[in-house]
């Protein structure tokens, strides 16, 4: 399959924000003429970072009486046998769980979370979850890029995470990134799936590749014998990126007007937090006046 188009190489660099170290207590917003993202940033003395964001997430954002969005991966994980603490403590009470996937609703079992299966008429009032990458500028997210296990399903995710009046990704450093690259996930009908892969391949030619993605095994750009097929009957494309994407939003609002395209692994038109874990520091992140201020 041929390589795909637009120009989204970036140029390396650094952030465009300046931050210090700070304590939560002396948090200050930093704002650009760019991009006026919120950070703080405070010290940790403990080996597991991401354990430090976990554990922040749940102590600073869930209280009593709330429903969460549960998400996948191991900050989540984290996440969720923190928040089991917290409920067998006492010092959080009356929360009900909406987990994204099986991974989630099976640890919150595991940690005496009460759990319900999501519907739309649910007032979700937090979610968190673990991007497989973030972009620096805006806090578009990607998730869909690891192996869907049994029932999972990259539009249940998003349902959810969308739904949520506040969204938090549990990210380390080394996911958020200035300029974004390797795949997006992309769910397409599996009627006429080849036309649709075309298509997206001309409108990134030169900047991309497009490969089916297989149930099983290594099966090259058409998805071998045995390609996937997700729960609600669509194949998979990873849009793999040979070089830095330029814009993650432009290209989210590119494959959302694609006739056969369902459903995507981009996630950008919510306010949300990132708690970003690093190797001395654990960076909070938000985009409130990002979202305020733009035509998302």
């Amino acid at each position: 399959m041929r390589n795909m188009a637009m120009s989204m190489a970036l140029p390396s660099s650094t952030s465009p924000f300046l931050f210090s170290s700070i304590t939560q207590k002396q948090a200050h917003n930093f704002t650009s003429s760019r991009k006026p993202l919120h950070r703080f940033v405070t010290r940790s003395t403990l080996s597991d970072d991401l354990f430090l964001a976990a554990k922040h997430t749940v102590e600073s954002y869930v209280k009593s009486g709330m429903v969460v969005g549960l998400g996948s991966g191991h900050a989540s994980t984290l996440a969720i046998q923190y928040l089991g603490q917290k409920l067998r403590a006492g010092t959080i009470k009356d929360v009900t769980a909406i987990p994204t996937c099986v991974s989630s609703a099976s640890e919150a079992a595991k940690a005496g979370i009460p759990l319900e299966q999501y519907d739309d008429s649910f007032k979700i009032d937090l979610a968190f979850d673990e991007a497989d990458i973030m972009e620096e500028e805006t806090l578009a997210a990607i998730v869909g890029r690891r192996k869907l296990q049994g029932d999972d399903s990259i539009i249940k995710e998003k349902t959810i995470l969308e739904a949520a009046d506040q969204l938090i990704f549990i990210i380390k450093e080394k996911q958020f990134k200035g300029g974004v690259e390797d795949s997006v996930p992309v769910l397409i009908k599996s009627v006429n799936w080849l036309e649709t892969a075309e298509e997206i391949d001309d409108l990134f030619l030169g900047d991309a590749e497009v490969w089916r993605r297989p149930a099983i095994g290594y099966a090259g750009p058409l998805g071998g014998d045995f390609p996937l097929v997700t729960k609600e009957g669509h194949n998979i494309l990873d849009v793999i990126f040979t070089s830095p994407i330029e814009s993650l939003v432009e290209v989210a609002k590119i494959l959302d007007q694609i006739d056969g395209v369902v459903e995507h692994g981009v996630i950008f038109r919510k306010p949300c937090t990132a708690i970003i874990a690093s190797e001395n520091d654990l960076q909070i992140v938000d985009n409130t006046f990002l979202m305020e201020s733009s035509n998302f």
